[in-house]
């Protein structure tokens, strides 16, 4: 490191100067450590470690035990991923020659192959001007999409609606209608199709307007039915109380992951069964209220599982299951994500109370915690020489030969 002089012995362009050459050190110890974080990052990677604590992706882990934002953790994801791709890259952020953001422009969007032309431009090129060369790079065409188009008019009289859909969301849009217009050409025989009704007084038979505004009814009552947050599943499930195993009605036997996945943010009910007769019905699951949901989403808005900050779709979760005894209450209920739900169900994550003091381990029985990995270095900081930078001249891209990707092969 190199020692500060005295401020007031010093003109201001030699100051500069001391300034601009410590910076080029810290940045090429910086540009170090951040290549080493991409090489455990990709380590991480190729050997699905990151499944084991229960995050949702490498991009996901690296934010969270990093504690960097969430574009950064996937700029180190990404280069992760194409390590083998972009050696000279990589191993120019290693030298501390090249910065992250370089680096991950390039393995965002460089097209395969294009390691040794972008290593070489980076050198001298910033963030900016390498994200307009990649942009220069040309792409194959991609197919055509089929049109899509809504369009309104409206008159004194009402409204005109314009759809074109492709073949395949107009084949499910068909689909849609002709149920809905069988549904209502039914109801309609079975109120007048006996005859016994004046034909002064028979409604016209029903059309594709009728089918259309049942169709969009049909989906408003169910968005509005399942807001907010209502039940996922309603199952009714057969369980023996000397076994504790349960089979769907007229369907599967339930691992005990399933069975209490399945019941533990869900209407269910439940018939108890001792050597195979039925010997009552159960009590249905304690499904949550709104008012105790709303109290949830206040105490903690996210994903009670540490570096995971998931806010929608969240699920109730009983800490203490409702089949050992669990209360529907506030200190035993936290929310879940779907994915922590799953794992947590299937032992890959354990879940402990009560929820003001809530302690979440790992499939090792290490203690999730919500903060980083940050922590005051024991080692000296890696020995690469100072990176002066890009130029910081401008760039003339008349003269700019883009990357060409090599044609493919016939064989």
């Amino acid at each position: 490191m190199i020692a500060s002089a005295d401020v007031g012995e010093l003109i201001p362009k030699e100051r500069l100067a001391l300034l601009f050459e410590e910076l080029a050190e810290l940045t090429g110890q910086r540009n170090a450590i951040d290549g080493r974080i991409v090489e455990i990052a990709a380590e991480i990677d190729g050997r699905r470690l990151w499944g084991m604590t229960g995050a949702r992706s490498l991009s996901a882990l690296v934010a969270w035990r990093t504690g960097c934002s969430p574009a950064n953790a996937q700029t180190v994801a990404a280069i992760a991923g194409r390590l083998g791709e972009f050696p000279r890259c990589v191993q120019g952020l290693r030298e501390g020659r090249l910065s992250l953001d370089q680096v991950g422009v390039i393995a965002e969007r460089g097209g395969q192959g294009s390691d040794e032309h972008y290593a070489q431009l980076a050198s001298v090129a910033t963030v900016t001007q390498l994200r307009t060369a990649v942009k220069l790079e040309p792409r194959p065409e991609p197919d055509p999409a089929p049109e899509r188009s809504f369009t309104k008019t409206g008159t004194a009289q009402g409204s005109c609606y314009r759809i074109i859909l492709g073949r395949l969301d107009a084949a499910k849009f068909d689909a849609a209608m002709a149920s809905h217009r069988d549904a209502l050409m039914t109801q309609w025989k079975h109120d007048h199709g006996d005859g016994k009704s004046s034909p002064d007084q028979r409604p016209p038979l029903p059309g594709n307007v009728d089918a259309f505004l049942r169709l969009v009814e049909a989906g408003w009552d169910t968005e509005a039915a399942r807001r907010p947050h209502g039940q996922h599943t309603t199952v009714v499930a057969h369980v023996d109380v000397e076994q504790r195993t349960a089979a769907l009605h007229l369907g599967p036997l339930l691992s005990d992951a399933e069975r209490r996945y399945l019941t533990c943010d869900a209407t269910c009910e439940v018939w108890f069964e001792r050597h195979g007769q039925v010997i009552g019905a159960g009590r249905t699951t304690r499904q949550i209220s709104r008012r105790l949901r709303r109290a949830l989403e206040h105490r903690h808005p996210t994903c009670a599982v540490p570096g995971c900050g998931a806010t929608r779709g969240l699920h109730a979760h009983h800490i203490k299951h409702w089949e050992d005894g669990g209360l529907t209450e506030l200190t035993n209920l936290v929310l879940l994500c779907p994915y922590h739900h799953r794992l947590h169900h299937r032992g890959v994550i354990t879940i402990a109370g009560p929820a003001d003091e809530l302690v979440v381990t790992d499939s090792s029985g290490r203690v999730l915690s919500a903060a980083s990995l940050a922590r005051p270095p024991n080692r000296p900081p890696p020995d690469v020489p100072p990176c002066p930078g890009p130029t910081g001249e401008r760039a003339d891209w008349w003269w700019y030969q883009p990357f060409q990707p090599s044609p493919p092969s016939n064989n």
